[in-house]
């Protein structure tokens, strides 16, 4: 522990939601919900506003719906919040070189180490400072805590929300937890909570008065000796600059169960070049694949296999996928499926048997005249699953447009032939107009979504990009046809007029990517 609160907690305030009302003008101060729009889907961020209704992350969409009916549900666009965490994150580099980020809106910052604050007074000014600084770049709001210890500034932050600065002073520790529910800490889930409500523990200081003995004797020797340390305040871990990621995986949850075996495959090919993608992007190859499969009832199934060597080859990935996949039993159906990579390394070292034996599969299906890619290309087909040949534009809720004659805009919702798009940037004063054209308007196309806080105009004139500069190097040099105008700014916002029975505006399947640590 130590003796003055200089590591810093940031949390960004509904980071996806608040990101999407500072962009669409006509949402500010509206319920806002992001997330898996399909049936399956799940809330990843709710705003402020709709967290009033009960909606709150990780919730069924289905049941945010039924708790907010007249919110706006929007598909996360990850471009945009990658691009505004590393505006944030370049600025907390600036105060110290050990930034532990936990995600894209998440970090813990060690002041001490970055000679910004050394007490309490100058901690709490750089606090208030990178609040401003927050704000000023990116017009979203974050909230800090200040403590001496990583556990006690992430209670600090959660307790200073939304758009708060709390600092605890080191010794009083014991007094703030004190009253607190066993599940402000960390590694307190529902399970645990209940066992330690059952033997009458529903504080943090009753569980500091019952001792580490009885803490041991009810949940084991791990986690009761840790749980005992936290209770009384004590917490010693370091900030940690860079955390070596441990995996790299995809997956996907589909709106029907697929039963169909051929289609099954080839969506596992698909994840399988997806995390192939993943893994090169990062800089990394693995030796083991992993497959994972979740079955009409609920059951999930883990599968693996580990090759001679690190790759990244996606021939290689995929191979080995489908082979995982020939010992599942699919027959019921299947509603989740996911490729990840385990084993990693720097380095990669070829599969050169599995690529032998793909060329010369590749060469007896030549030779024999009938390849076993013309076999699947067929099957898909046959499946329904898309081909090559152009498909119908996806209009997602909340994606950004351009059109040739009104500018940029973004998706309120799109059905029977037709998208409904309100035309407005992050600048504008008041709502946009909202206009409905046919899906295949050779005017409207994908837009690249727009910076929330405009360059200043000699920034604009020397032609500087309003993307960020990449964060800062650690030490170690690694790069971590038109319709009436809506009464209402939320008129057309999923299910609106133009809108109505489609099942773009109802959304996507919750697929969702993952890199763990």
């Amino acid at each position: 522990m130590r003796t003055a609160p200089t590591i810093l907690h940031l949390d960004m305030d509904a980071f996806f939601a608040a990101a999407e009302q500072a962009a669409k003008p006509s949402l500010r101060g509206k319920p806002v919900v992001v997330g898996g729009l399909g049936p399956r889907g799940v809330v990843a961020t709710a705003s402020y506003e709709a967290r009033r209704f009960g909606v709150h992350s990780a919730m069924p969409m289905a049941q945010a719906r039924r708790l907010a009916p007249n919110a706006a549900y929007l598909v996360p666009r990850f471009s945009l919040y990658r691009t505004v965490s590393e505006q944030v994150m370049e600025l907390l580099g600036r105060l110290s070189p050990l930034v532990e980020p936990l995600s894209l809106d998440e970090a813990f910052v060690d002041l001490e180490a970055g000679g910004s604050a050394d007490d309490s007074e100058s901690a709490r000014r750089t606090g208030e400072r990178l609040r401003a600084d927050i704000r000023a770049v990116t017009g979203l709001t974050g909230s800090v805590g200040l403590a001496g210890s990583k556990m006690l500034a992430k209670i600090a932050s959660e307790q200073a929300k939304p758009d708060g600065l709390m600092l605890i002073e080191p010794g009083t520790e014991r007094e703030l937890l004190g009253p607190m529910s066993v599940r402000t800490l960390p590694g307190v889930g529902p399970t645990t909570g209940e066992h330690l409500r059952r033997a009458g523990m529903t504080t943090v200081a009753d569980l500091a008065e019952a001792g580490e003995d009885e803490l041991v004797r009810l949940l084991g020797k791990a986690h009761g000796a840790s749980l005992f340390r936290m209770a009384v305040g004590h917490d010693d871990r370091p900030v940690v600059a860079e955390r070596d990621a441990k995996s790299v995986s995809v997956e996907d949850t589909f709106d029907v169960d697929l039963h169909d075996r051929v289609r099954v495959r080839i969506e596992v090919e698909r994840l399988a070049e997806r995390c192939v993608q993943r893994l090169r992007s990062s800089g990394h190859s693995g030796r083991t694949i992993v497959l994972k499969v979740r079955r009409y009832d609920f059951s999930t199934l883990t599968r693996s296999e580990t090759l001679r060597g690190p790759t990244d080859d996606p021939g290689v990935v995929r191979e080995a996928a489908g082979r995982l996949l020939e010992a599942v039993d699919t027959t019921g159906g299947v509603r989740l499926l996911g490729v990840g990579v385990t084993g990693l390394a720097d380095y990669t070292q070829e599969d050169l048997f599995a690529q032998a034996a793909a060329g010369e599969r590749a060469e007896a299906a030549d030779a024999d005249g009938n390849p076993e890619s013309h076999e699947a290309d067929e099957a898909a087909g046959a499946a329904g699953v898309e081909s090559e040949a152009p498909a119908e534009r996806r209009w997602l809720a909340g994606h950004d447009v351009r059109h040739a004659v009104y500018g940029a805009g973004w998706v309120q919702g799109s059905g029977v032939g037709r998208v409904t798009v309100r035309f407005e940037e992050p600048g504008s004063r008041r709502p946009g107009r909202v206009r409905t054209f046919m899906v295949d308007d050779p005017d409207l196309g994908p837009g690249d979504p727009l910076p929330l806080v405009a360059l200043p105009p000699a920034a604009d004139a020397a032609g500087q990009s309003s993307r960020p500069a990449s964060r800062p190097k650690s030490r170690s040099g690694r790069e971590p046809g038109r319709r009436r105008e809506p009464d209402s700014p939320l008129e057309g916002v999923d299910g609106a007029e133009g809108a109505e029975g489609s099942e773009e505006a109802a959304g996507v399947s919750g697929g969702s990517e993952s890199s763990s640590p």
